[in-house]
């Protein structure tokens, strides 16, 4: 198997729930709250709810918005 072929986890552009969960630094029902109140965007894949790599750094940058903003 071509080892190089497979995507590691910061090259990946599509991150599971519990992955986005990790990368962000929050917990997964953290992740989920997020996503039903619509302030982290997923797209579905069969059955899979997944983060799109662009998505996590959207909110980040909303998380920093709002940090800024209240101070």
């Amino acid at each position: 198997m071509d080892t190089a072929a497979i995507a590691s986890p910061a090259q990946r552009r599509l991150h599971s729930v519990e992955a986005a969960a990790a990368l962000i630094g929050i917990g997964r029902t953290a992740v989920y709250d997020e996503i039903r109140l619509g302030r982290l965007r997923t797209v579905r894949c069969g059955r899979r709810r997944l983060v799109p790599t662009e998505w996590i750094d959207e909110y980040v940058e909303l998380l920093k918005r709002e940090a800024d903003a209240a101070a």
